[in-house]
């Protein structure tokens, strides 16, 4: 038996029946699991995954910003 990592509630699975990178998903939360190690079972949550993705995604939109606020003082700079 494993808890989940989101809200702790205990997963009852065949440990021996999962392969790392196998995915199950939490019958109290929801939340969708990765396995990420076998000894000691370990389950990761997918979700906090694409979150990351959405923060990187976001940095890259800020800088993309203050590059154009940098060519538009530029530009100005020159007239």
């Amino acid at each position: 038996m494993v808890n989940c990592p989101s809200c702790d509630a205990v997963i009852d699975v065949d440990e021996d029946e999962l392969d790392e990178g196998e995915t199950l998903t939490c019958d109290e939360c929801g939340t969708d699991l990765t396995v990420v190690g076998l000894d000691p079972l370990e389950l990761e949550s997918t979700e906090e995954e694409e979150d990351d993705d959405d923060d990187e995604d976001e940095d890259f939109d800020y800088d993309e910003d203050e590059e154009e606020e940098e060519e538009e003082e530029d530009e100005e700079d020159w007239k």
